[in-house]
């Protein structure tokens, strides 16, 4: 574990880029709806307000912040073409946003990525560079391409409009669900959280804010317990899409300045509670979607009779995987399960 050079506390991104973001997705991307369930209300000891990006476009929330990122290029941009590194679910976004708006993508992605996740990938128009995540920088290979090839590197959280677009989650959270307490948000980089910090403070500045994370995945806890970002051994975990080194550091400010506190949960809490919304909601959510209700689930962030919103960050799993999960209790890491690195 080692410290990372700390950011500035300003504000890299502003409540008017995700108003920007929403005029730019509206009409694409999916307005997805806010469910509630009297069984989890229950269990949860408060009113829950699921926001199910699962439902979204290419199955995560990833494609807002993928294809505002895309659509604010310029026509020369997007004649070059674009470049971004993950292991599923912004490669999708990324791929489908290119494809969309006329332009081509590069997409570097580890060799233990889910098979479904690259298959996707793959079919939403992307050219795949494959890579060992343990002896190569997923980092440095796409910019290698960027400079080489011209194109526009648009990496997974790290880039003003890729945080505005994921803070429409927010937005609409609110729209639907104007008087909530509280919010609950998956954190893997940070730029879902962020941008739903964004969008949740301008309409409720009292509002509380709590970033879900895995616990082999607590770089956020530690940052917070630090004061700078903390860069961690790369996670262990069955959350794929939360398993980051460190915050980012366009994210970091805004979560650091404005979340109240970073909640672990166990992979077997994950497990849990994909469970339970199979079961008593019938939603499918992968298992880094699952960790922000996980975290609520647990009730020791004093949100007893509060009105919460929670993300499902997303659904991209497995048939397979799936009942391995749920069915047989595994909680199995490394190439054969989903990878370590964030979507």
């Amino acid at each position: 574990m080692s410290s990372v050079s700390p950011v500035s506390l300003g504000a890299p991104v502003s409540f008017d880029d995700v108003v920007a973001a929403a005029s730019r997705l509206q009409g694409v991307a999916v307005r997805t709806p806010v469910i509630t369930n009297p069984t989890i209300d229950e269990i949860a000891g408060a009113q829950v307000f699921l926001k199910a990006e699962n439902l979204q476009r290419t199955g995560a929330f990833k494609f807002r912040g993928g294809y505002n990122a895309v659509r604010a290029l310029t026509d020369e941009q997007l004649k070059a073409g674009v470049v971004a590194f993950s292991s599923g679910n912004h490669a999708q976004a990324v791929a489908m946003a290119a494809t969309m708006c006329g332009s081509t993508s590069v997409i570097v992605m580890p060799t233990d990525a889910p098979p479904e996740k690259l298959a996707a990938t793959k079919a939403n128009g992307a050219t795949v560079v494959e890579y060992d995540r343990y002896t190569e920088s997923r980092e440095d290979i796409a910019a290698e391409i960027a400079e080489r090839e011209g194109r526009v590197l648009i990496p997974p959280y790290d880039r003003r409009e890729v945080i505005a677009g994921q803070g429409t989650v927010g937005l609409e959270l609110m729209e639907q669900v104007p008087h909530l307490d509280a919010i609950v948000v998956c954190v893997g980089g940070g730029g879902l959280l962020a941008g739903c910090v964004l969008a949740a403070k301008q309409h409720r500045p009292d509002i509380a804010v709590f970033g879900a994370e895995p616990e082999a995945g607590n770089d956020h806890a530690l940052s917070a317990a630090a004061g700078e970002r903390i860069t961690i051994d790369v996670p262990r975990t069955i959350a794929d899409g939360q398993a980051v080194q460190a915050p980012g550091e366009l994210t970091w400010p805004i979560n650091y300045e404005h979340v109240d506190a970073f909640p672990l949960v166990s992979d077997a809490e994950l497990v849990d509670t994909m469970k339970i919304l199979f079961t008593d909601a019938k939603l499918v959510v992968e298992p880094s979607g699952a960790s922000a209700l996980a975290a609520v689930l647990r009730r020791d962030l004093g949100l007893a009779g509060k009105k919460v919103g929670v993300t499902l960050s997303g659904g991209n799993i497995g048939l397979e995987r799936f009942e391995k999960l749920i069915f047989t209790g595994s909680l199995e890491t490394g190439s054969t399960a989903a990878g370590k690195q964030t979507s």
